[in-house]
């Protein structure tokens, strides 16, 4: 009995000797691998970090880690304070190295309910309800279609007519100033720091949509809107251009 106990112990003994030396071994792997490879200390993601987040509120997100330096990608941020003023221009994911490339001025991060707008255009923001802005389903990027009413039937100029084309849409946004994205995707909506999946007690059923367009245009839409009423189709750029020309009351049903 007492051989079989004596056994059993030194069994024991010999697999908690085994574990030991393997566990040490394991940790000392990559310390053996980079022995004799040249290698330099870089910031790694170790947890998502959402796009427009400032750098002074990941910190826990990102370690630093001894990575080869021919697994160095160009751009790697070595020193937080390198990029202390600056906010992610997109998601990091975990495993990615803290590139500086992926990084902007706070200023100029335009976040999910904005895109830039192209050279030479000017923007101009309309207030309008929903049933105006295709239920709501018009997002930043989105190109539609402009229609310009004017009431004034005592002149007998009354009239409709789609008088601008795949206008493009360079900020989306409901009242109270928060993004608006296309109620297609509510699941999006719900992850995106922006998104009005359910509206906010400040926000009633109007949108703030942003066009680009040059000055001309934008007197003609300003006009509109002040005189008469401006509804927005959503026009892709593969949508056929076509129009009657102007309707008034007495083209109505020809």
């Amino acid at each position: 009995m007492k051989t079989r106990l004596l056994g059993g112990i030194a069994a024991l003994i010999v697999a908690i000797i085994g574990t030991v030396l393997l566990v040490n071994y394991v940790q000392g792997a990559d310390k053996r691998a980079l022995a004799s490879t040249e290698t330099a200390t870089v910031y790694v993601v170790e947890k998502a970090v959402a796009a427009g987040t400032r750098v002074d509120k990941m910190a826990d997100a990102v370690v630093k880690k001894d990575v080869p330096k021919l697994a160095i990608a160009a751009g790697a941020v070595t020193d937080l304070g390198d990029v202390d003023q600056k906010v992610t221009a997109v998601t990091l994911v975990p495993g990615e190295q803290l590139l500086s490339t992926r990084m902007v001025d706070a200023d100029a991060f335009l976040g999910p309910s904005r895109v830039q707008v192209p050279a030479g255009m000017q923007e101009i923001t309309l207030k309008l309800p929903i049933e105006r802005v295709v239920g709501g389903k018009i997002a930043a990027g989105d190109t539609v279609g402009v229609f310009l009413s004017v009431d004034n039937s005592g002149a007998g100029s009354s009239g409709t007519q789609l008088t601008f084309h795949k206008v493009l849409v360079t900020a989306a946004q409901f009242s109270n100033g928060s993004a608006a994205k296309s109620q297609e995707a509510p699941a999006e909506q719900d992850k995106s720091a922006g998104a009005m999946a359910k509206k906010t007690p400040s926000s009633d059923d109007t949108y703030l949509i942003t066009l680009a367009r040059n000055s001309a245009d934008a007197e003609r839409i300003v006009f509109a809107t002040e005189f008469g009423s401006v509804y927005l189709s959503k026009e892709p750029t593969n949508a056929v251009e076509t129009t009657s020309g102007v309707v008034t009351g007495t083209r109505l049903f020809r």
